[in-house]
């Protein structure tokens, strides 16, 4: 067993693993009807759920099997689902009673949460027969059921569970006692120094690891999702080096992620400078503690390129971090492909490779950047020869923002594509798909040094919660249309059942004003002489020897992509 322990910390990490837990969901749901399609029927075949899914057993004998998963956000955050989950039914509330106080008491309570229809439907029914309904007749009987619950969706959702249709263990969802979700101020690293340390919190949070770790055959790493942009990156970055200590030989991938609404034009230059020096502090202190990082989350994803097919609106965080889970949940596919030999492993998946091999593959090669870029294409273009070569590369676009667009001969990438359409809706083969995405980069004008590619034929399921973002060039599978369908402008997982995705990490230094936005700005704001934010930093519990440090961690990070500083920081 090569199990992975997933981390999510903050508010728009658990926006998008809600969504990443709801693919696998359906994954599980689609593998176990008779009425699915052959490749959704097969998927345990080729893919092992049990990397991110532990085997469990309630107090009443009922078999679980839930996301081995720590999730970590502020109090009030889970809306109307209990800390505990719902499976296990422990941790009841029973009255306080203070049997050495004699004065009267006040109670204050706030009042439930109410479910929305979408959650008011799997508590009727049960999570099971919602998976397993498969007949005609009861799709028919839920048919404007779940138009009502998919437009609900699109107006309701105020927190990630508003959506999510998984069973937590409850050692899983870790809400911070005394930090509640409204707290104004909580949006900068120097407002989480403490957090972790503070109290139990630090420890109750290993326990809830230490749980999920011990009990895996040989762990393959930590996939650790971040929300960064404000105090939870302080928490986070406690957390990893916690991790890194415990655990020293299990590699971590990080995914550091915003929401659009993070990147909102400041009010005042205070607030500029906070924000940038923020962003500075934060990214340094998290990449000490993992071997890969990786940046996401545009400042605009409905404007950008990555949008070409899609309907997103970036006030919801429930659409952007629908987004960003269809391409984590691409990039993890190659974690759990299961090798059964050379024959059987060509009919459904190539390319395997675990956290350690991505990390050293990314890392390597006489380049160690730690910090990665994430591409995706979604829905990947059909397979038609020539077509499909000119149009892979180019439909895949950056989800990491301030990236140079710039073509570089030294990088190396690792890349997805999992169930490619061919001509007229065909499933191609995956020796097909490999044949043609390697074609495709022998024809481009400029190739990387070095591409690993995974291939699989299943594509990502759309989920009945999955917000309604396709455009309407897009059909039921994902496939790529010549005219629009008329009607609506978006469509959702009543339109959409699936599509073929392609994600890519690559190490480039496509990166490079990533870095130096962040190098130059801990400098202007933090340690150049009469810097602004020197005593804002100083009130975060920073010395200068600590900026220096900093500084020269990203020094070290820009010098290794562009050899012109090298030589400019060796004359300094």
């Amino acid at each position: 067993m090569r199990e992975i322990v997933t981390v999510q910390v903050g508010g728009f990490a658990n926006f998008i693993g809600s969504h990443f837990w709801n693919f696998q969901d359906e994954l599980l749901g689609l593998g176990a009807d008779h009425g699915s399609d052959t490749v959704f029927r097969n998927h345990h075949q080729f893919l092992n759920m049990d990397v991110l899914y532990r085997n469990g057993e309630t107090q009443q004998g009922v078999l679980t099997y839930t996301p081995r998963l720590v999730s970590i956000n502020s109090q009030g955050s889970l809306g109307s689902m209990s800390s505990h989950g719902t499976l296990y039914n422990e941790g009841s509330s029973t009255p306080l009673e203070v049997t050495t106080w004699t004065g009267s008491i006040s109670t204050c309570a706030s009042e439930p949460h109410k479910k929305n229809l979408f959650l008011q439907s799997l508590y009727e029914e049960g999570l099971e027969d919602l998976k397993l309904a498969s007949s005609n007749e009861r799709d028919t009987e839920r048919g404007i059921q779940d138009k009502d619950i998919v437009e609900s969706l699109e107006s309701s959702v105020q927190f990630w569970t508003d959506f999510s249709k998984v069973h937590y263990h409850p050692q899983s969802l870790y809400e911070l006692c005394g930090l509640w979700m409204d707290t104004e101020e909580f949006d900068n690293y120097g407002a989480g120094r403490e957090i972790y340390s503070g109290g139990l919190r630090g420890e109750e949070i290993s326990e809830r690891l230490r749980f999920f770790v011990e009990e895996c055959d040989r762990i393959q790493g930590f996939q650790f999702i971040v929300d960064d942009s404000g105090g939870f990156s302080a928490l986070a970055s406690d957390l990893l080096e916690s991790i890194a200590d415990e655990y020293t030989n299990t590699p971590i991938l990080l995914y550091c992620v915003r929401a659009p609404s993070s990147h909102m034009n400041p009010i005042s230059r205070k607030q500029a400078i906070a924000r940038n020096i923020h962003d500075a502090i934060s990214f340094s202190k998290l990449s000490s503690f993992c071997e890969l990082i990786v940046p996401i989350g545009l400042p605009s994803l409905s404007r950008s390129k990555a949008s070409t097919y899609l309907c997103v609106e970036d006030k919801k965080p429930y659409h952007s971090s629908a987004v960003y889970a269809a391409a984590l949940h691409s990039i993890s596919l190659p974690f759990r492909m299961e090798p059964l030999g050379p024959t059987a492993d060509s009919c459904y998946v190539s390319g395997a490779v675990d956290v350690y091999e991505l990390v050293q593959m990314l890392t390597g090669h006489d380049r160690r950047n730690m910090v990665t870029i994430l591409d995706a294409a979604m829905p990947v273009p059909p397979l038609s020869g020539k077509q499909f070569e000119q149009s892979l590369l180019r439909n895949l676009q950056p989800l990491t923002p301030e990236t140079a667009d710039r073509e570089d001969l030294q990088a190396v990438e690792s890349m997805i594509v999992h169930g490619a359409l061919g001509s007229e809706g065909s499933q191609p083969s995956v020796s097909e798909v490999t044949d043609t995405v390697n074609g495709a980069y022998e024809h481009s004008s400029t190739r990387p040094k070095f591409c690993h590619l995974s291939v699989a034929l299943c594509p990502l399921p759309i989920p009945l919660p999955f917000p309604s973002i396709f455009g309407n060039l897009v059909g039921q599978r994902g496939e790529l249309l010549s005219s629009p369908i008329p009607g609506s402008s978006s469509r959702g997982s009543l339109d959409v059942h699936s599509i073929p995705m392609a994600a890519r990490l690559r190490s480039s230094n496509a990166i490079l004003p990533f870095l130096e936005n962040r190098l130059l700005n801990l400098r202007r704001y933090g340690i150049d002489r009469g810097a602004p934010a020197t005593e804002l930093l100083r009130s975060w519990g920073f010395a200068r020897d600590e900026l220096e440090d900093m500084e020269e961690t990203l020094c070290k990070m820009v010098a290794t992509l562009d050899d012109r500083y090298q030589l400019s920081s060796d004359s300094d």
